[in-house]
This record gives C-alpha cells, structure tokens and sequence, in this order.
C-alpha cells in the first residue's frame, strides 16, 4: 500500500506556517515514519523521541520544500538522517548490561502460536540485516514507497534500490531457512520502478 500525497493546498499551507495544516500533516504521516524508525531502532521509547524530532525537523525545514519532489520522499529522506545519526550516536555510547531474565517476554493476545513464532521469525532476520538493506527494504515493504522514491529518499541509485531490496529478502528468506520456516519459492512480482 503506497502512501498518498498530502493535500497540495494543506501542504502550502503548512509551508506558511498554519499549524492546523501541518498537524493534517502529522497526523497523515505520523504512523508510517514511526514504525519505520521502530523497525530500525528497535526501541519504542526511541522510536518517539525521534519521529517527534523529525517532525521537528520537517516543521523547520517545510518552507524550503520543493514541490519538484514528492513529500514522502522527502519525509523520509528527513527521517533516514535523523536515523543515521542516532545510530551514529548509539555506536559511540557505552553499552549497558541487560540481564535477560530480567524481560518480561513479548506477548501476542489471540496470535495462533505458530503465526506468532513466524512472524517473530520473520523480524529478527530483518533486524539482523545491515542499515542499508533494511532501510531500504523496510521503505517498500512496510511503508510502501516506490523504488523511484526509495532511491530519492535513501540517495542512492534506482539499480541500488532494486539491489538492496532483493539482497534484503534473499537474507530473510536465508535467515527463516535455517531457523526451520518453509519461505515460499514464488518470486514475487516486481514493482514498478517509477511512481
């Protein structure tokens, strides 16, 4: 499911300042730029901080918005900076020991348990993949832009998108192979690579 445009008016609206028409704007996009940032950070808390940071930025940075590119694509373009840092920052931070049964376990209320154990599955190999190819394959998988707008958000090449997203799934599917989950052997048709 590809994400809409907003409103072409709201937009210039938010771009002169109306607070109401920014706020259509959050609350359009709010969702998909923080389940996108959950998935790379891995840490709800996190995750908040920074989609609120980058509305922040979005807010700050609306009026230099050019209509020549999409606004999702440069929301998101917005949100992998702000990503990109952070885990900069994170890399440089001391790490804190965690005693595992300390966690309370993840639970999934009315989940059959083999779905759940699947879907489990399924996010720790995109966890396990590299920034890049999860960026780039959370971008279509989970939110839906096109390859054309991946590669203007990511700053990369359109070849590299397409690289990037099968090199991801190949991974995943490596990854649920040997942890025992039948991945289906039907390749899945491409997108477009323009919209």
């Amino acid at each position: 499911m590809a994400l809409t445009q907003p409103d072409p008016g709201v937009l210039r609206r938010a771009q002169r300042g109306d607070e109401r028409a920014f706020s259509t704007i959050v609350r359009a996009y709010e969702r998909p730029v923080y389940n996108y940032v959950l998935r790379l950070v891995g840490d709800r808390a996190l995750a908040e901080d920074l989609t609120q940071e980058v509305f922040l930025r979005v807010y700050q940075g609306l009026s230099q918005f050019s209509s020549r590119s999409r606004f999702t694509t440069w929301l998101f373009q917005v949100t992998k900076n702000r990503v990109l840092d952070e885990l900069r920052a994170i890399e440089r931070r001391p790490r804190a020991v965690v005693n595992l049964d300390e966690i309370a376990p993840l639970e999934v209320v009315d989940q059959p348990l083999e779905r759940t154990e699947t879907i489990d599955a399924v996010w720790r190999a995109v966890d396990a993949l590299n920034v890049d190819l999860k960026m780039a394959l959370l971008l279509r998988d989970v939110v839906g832009l096109s390859y054309t707008e991946i590669a203007d958000a990511l700053e990369i090449t359109l070849a590299t998108v397409k690289w990037r997203i099968y090199k991801a799934r190949e991974e995943v599917a490596a990854a649920l192979q040997r942890d025992g989950i039948s991945v289906s052997t039907t390749t899945r048709p491409a997108a477009p690579a323009t919209g």
